[in-house]
Formats: structure tokens, sequence, C-alpha cells
């Protein structure tokens, strides 16, 4: 792990615990509240809830969230049972208040457990009508203000009390202020969200779909005993504790770095320091040991942090990680280079933990098209693969755009830390991989397009990484011009009520909407977003911002959601039959970075 002062260990109660957002958690001594559902009509415990569309699991609308906790709200409905929690703290005391929002035939039961999480030293048990939970040097005592039902529940191993759902139902860690518990929510809850004003109402909820999302989404990560923000609870329950994904990592970093800048230095330093022996961010790390040390998946960790530190006015988190970022910058020069153009690729290596990633799909088309972060995109469909270079035949724009991009914020990175000892190197491969970039212009479509290595011909499956190069800024303006007029403002190709589909809507896979085959994903939008602001290409970069805001706002007004992806016909995450757009994913937040940072610049 990176040594810095700029990690800051977790303290305070939150909803640090992966498993489920109904469980609070005392840091540092690791003292777990867990809050349930026992239901009467299917005689099950509702024990773990988390964001998802299966139907045979809780619905969860999350509501605000505070970054260190000290507000919460929610509301679940599992198993014909409807209850609001909401949560907040007070001079290191814990209080929540759970509101029934719907009658049973046999009302159901709110349970309430206690419990020390991580392996780490405690105690519980339960004397009456209170829980606790101790350790030699603190305890925490939990009580309600409801009155007990007393009934063995198989589901619950450890101390717990249960009180019926019919009525108002207060709890908290501090039984002298108990019965002032729900006056102490309220006050709570009215100043932090009298304190999170940004712009006119739709502003608010923009910054909200956001905030709360990542809020939601950060935990404690026992592992490596540190804060993180992993793209979703659900894909933490089922891979081992919690998955880290690289962009998806620094993108988070970037959107907490609008308001929290501890939680996106954390960010930022929790995925650069899962680097490889070999040199570069992994596409993606898991609890459980498997990381795939075959592939890289797209470099904006300079943007980043460049970005982050031109938010902050500082320059420390650049001095932190810079000569992992320099490495990482190298290896991509060193390992995916053929014939002076990038390509993305996997190299062999011995399995750490016998995964399939690892013993199959390693060293494959396949494993190069999980490099590029676009799994399954047409652009890739029929390339060939070659396993003694081992990388995909496609000289790639999204890549070559990506790599000078990063070259460029490594330059002004060094400048600003006083590294110019790397800078002439820094800028050799700028200039190399920028004028191959530009070579893979075509004339006649008007657009900068992949082009096959093993018989020189370009491909002509469009995609918005077609649009990239101008995040590098390598189109001059009349090439940007007839980049937008010619295919962003296409209605056969990207234009339409939703964009930017993730392939041309003339593209024959676009009706699949699957995955990378036509549906909208937020990063997309936000990279080309930033290299609008490259150029003056006003109307398109407006048409960019009020569609990606219209695109999350849909989802966030009618359920709460922050998608994964988005239909690129209706603008819906929800509904895919294929269940592949995750309803809480936050990097779907991207889609209001991208109008808040267009309001800051107009200001």
């Amino acid at each position: 792990m990176i040594n810095t002062p700029l990690r800051k260990p977790p303290t305070g109660w939150n909803t640090w615990n992966t498993r489920s957002m109904l469980s609070h958690v005392l840091m540092p001594e690791q003292f777990a509240i867990h809050l349930g559902i026992k239901s009467y009509h299917s005689g099950e415990c509702l024990r773990e809830v988390v964001v998802t569309t299966k139907k045979e699991a809780a619905r969860v609308k999350p509501g605000p969230h505070a970054y260190d906790g000290s507000f919460t709200s929610l509301e679940v409905e599992w198993d014909g049972v409807q209850i609001r929690v909401e949560t907040a703290t007070k001079d290191n005391h814990w209080f929540a208040v759970v509101t029934p929002l719907n009658n049973q035939l046999k009302t159901a039961c709110l349970t309430i457990e206690v419990g020390v999480l991580w392996g780490a030293e405690g105690s519980t048990r339960r004397t009456g009508d209170t829980l606790m939970v101790k350790n030699t040097q603190s305890s925490v005592a939990v009580a309600t203000s409801a009155t007990l039902r007393e009934e063995p529940v198989t589901e619950i191993l450890g101390p717990y009390l249960m009180v019926p759902l019919d009525g108002l139902v207060c709890i908290a860690t501090d039984k002298q202020q108990l019965p002032q518990t729900e006056a102490i929510v309220n006050s709570v809850k009215n100043s932090y969200l009298a304190a999170r004003k940004h712009g006119d109402a739709k502003t608010q909820e923009l910054y909200d779909a956001m905030q709360i999302c990542l809020a939601w989404d950060t935990i404690y990560d026992p592992f490596m005993q540190r804060v993180i923000s992993p793209v979703n609870r659900r894909w933490n329950c089922q891979h081992g504790g919690w998955v880290l994904f690289d962009w998806d990592t620094y993108f988070a970093a970037w959107m907490a770095g609008m308001e929290n800048k501890d939680l996106a230095y954390a960010n930022a330093i929790a995925i650069t320091e899962l680097v490889t022996d070999r040199g570069f961010i992994p596409c993606m790390t898991r609890a459980n040991g498997l990381t795939t040390e075959d592939r890289s998946q797209p470099p904006v960790g300079a943007i980043t942090i460049k970005a982050l530190c031109d938010m902050f006015h500082e320059t420390i988190l650049a001095e932190t990680l810079f000569d992992i970022l320099l490495g990482w910058n190298r290896w991509w020069s060193q390992n995916r280079d053929w014939d002076g153009y990038l390509c993305w690729g996997s190299n062999p290596y011995e399995p750490n933990v016998g995964h399939i990633l690892e013993t199959v799909v390693c060293n494959t088309r396949f494993a190069s098209m999980l490099e590029s972060g676009l799994d399954n995109s047409p652009m890739y469909k029929e390339v060939a693969y070659d396993k003694e270079r081992n990388l995909m035949a496609l000289a790639d724009v999204g890549l070559m755009s990506f790599y000078v991009a990063d070259c460029k914020a490594l330059i002004e990175l060094a400048k600003q830390i006083g590294r110019h000892d790397v800078i002439e190197e820094l800028q050799e491969r700028c200039a190399k991989y920028a004028e191959n970039l530009q070579n893979l212009w075509c004339e006649e479509t008007g657009l900068f397009l992949n082009k096959r290595m093993d018989n020189g011909a370009f491909e002509h499956r469009l995609s918005p990484t077609f649009f990239y190069p101008l995040l590098a800024g390598v189109p001059t303006s009349e090439q940007a011009e007839r980049m937008i007029n010619e295919h962003f403002f296409n209605p056969d190709e990207f234009w339409g009520e939703w964009i930017l589909p993730s392939i041309a809507r003339n593209d024959p896979m676009y009706p699949e909407q699957n995955y990378w085959r036509g549906r909208i994903w937020a990063p997309q939008n936000f990279l080309v977003y930033l290299g609008l602001r490259n150029y003056d290409l006003p109307e398109a970069r407006k048409a960019l911002v009020k569609k990606s805001e219209a695109l999350l706002l849909k989802e966030w007004r009618a359920h709460g959601h922050v998608h994964e992806n988005y239909n690129g016909d209706t603008g819906d995450g929800c509904g895919s039959e294929k269940d592949n757009s995750d309803p809480f994913y936050h990097w779907g937040g991207l889609l209001a970075l991208v109008s808040i940072m267009e309001n800051e610049y107009k200001a």
C-alpha cells in the first residue's frame, strides 16, 4: 500500500458494511447495528439489503446520504412490507427512525441485531430490552422505544431485538436521549439538506443523483483497511467483498471531488496502488486475490489526477502518484505498440487463484476486448488476434486518444511538481502517437477510424470512441467540425432523443441493445464532453449536456436509480431482458457531472 498522509482512516458511524445498506458500523471499533424485516407472509427474514432489479429481492429507493454518515435515508419494499429508515449521528451516538409505510394482515416486525465485524475483537449480548456490543476499550448499548415481540428467529444467530412495525420505531445508542430520537433525526436531516444547496432545482437533482449513489456505494475495505467506492454493493457481495475496476474507480474519484476531497483522494490512491509488478493498473482487482495481470483498462488516471489537482489547487496527489502513472504510461508503449500504433491486448501469466479469466480467457481476443472496457462492442467482432504479439490486430482510435491525453496530462503534472527529467521523454511519445493517430483520419468518411493491422483496411463500425481524438486535441478545427456535423448530429448514427449510443444506430448489432451493443454509457458521454471542451463546438456541447441531464433524471425521478447503462431508443435503464444494467452503478453519475462541469465553466 502507498504510505501517505492523504489516506484518512474511517471514523464514526456510517454504512461501511458492503453487505447491507441497513447495516451501520462504528469505526474504528467495527461495531455494527443491522436492521432487517421479519415477514409473516413468507415467514422469512430480510437481513441484507442492496439495490438490485431481481424480482425476489427487496426494492430499495435510496435517499440522501451524507458522505460522513451523519444522515442517511432510504425506503425498502419487500414481501408486502414497506418501510422508511432514517438515521443520524450526534456526539458519536447513532439514532434511527423507522416508519412503516403500509399495513399487513399480520404485522411484520423490525429486527435489530448487533455484531463485531471483520474479525475485530469484541463480544455481543442481550440484557433485557438492550443489546450490547463491546471490546476492552469501549462499548455500545442499543435500545428501542417500541414494545418487544419475543419470538425465535432461526435466521439470526446472535443477539437481537424484534419489534412490530405497527407504528414509528425509534432506536438509539444513547438510552437517555431515546425519547428525543425523532427530533434529533429530523434536526440533523434538516441541517444536512439545508447545507447542500446547488443552484436551481434541476441542478440540485443532478448533484443528488451523483452524490447519493456514490455515498451509498462507498464502503470500508477490511482487507486493506481503507475507504473505497466500488461500482456497487451487489458486485461486492458476489465477488468476495469488493471489486475495483480501473477507469470506474478513477471516475469515482473525479465525481467525489465535486464535494469531498478526502474521498476523491482515497479512491484515486486505492486504484493506483493496485499497480501490478509489470507496471500497469489492472483492469480488475477483487478482494479474493484475483487480479487481471494480463491486461489493463483505458488509461484515464493522469487526466483524473490532473483534474483533482486543478480542483483543489494543490499538487500533493500528483506528487504521491506520479511515478506509478509514469510507469503505466511507459507500459502502454512497451506492451501495446504495433508498428507505432496502439492496440488492446492481453499478456499471459501464471494464474493466482485459478479463475477462468486467468486460465481460459487470458491472451485471447475477448481478453483484449475486456481491456478496452467495451466488453462486447461490435467494433471488435471480426478482428483477428495475434497470440505472438499478445495484441488485437487493430490500431484503436480510442486507445490512441487516451494515450495522447495521458501523455499531455503527465507533462503538465511533471511541470507542476518539478519532474523536468521526464518531460522530453513524454513529449516524444506524445508526438509519436499523436502523429499516428492523425494517420487514422479517413478523409472520405470524415472521421478517425480503427485500422486493421493485418490488412491495413479501415474498420467502419462506428463508436463514440471515434470522437475521443477531441479529448487528445489531435483533430484540426476542420476535422472536428466534420466529425460533429457528419456523425454526431447524424440521426442514422449517433443523434437522437437519447445519446450517445455505444455503436451507431445503423449498425446491424444496434437493435440488440445488449451492453455495448447500442446502449448508452455515461463514461462515453463524459469523455466526448471533455473532448468538446477543447474545441469551439458550442451546439454539440450544449446538446450533449442537455441530453445527458435528461437521460439521468428519467430513471432517477422514477426509481431513484443511477444506471450502469441505458437503452439507446427509450432512455430506460430498467427493463433489460438480459439484466445487464445495474440500477445503482456510480459511473452513471457522470451524466450529472457533465452538466455540473458545464455550469461551473459558464460561471
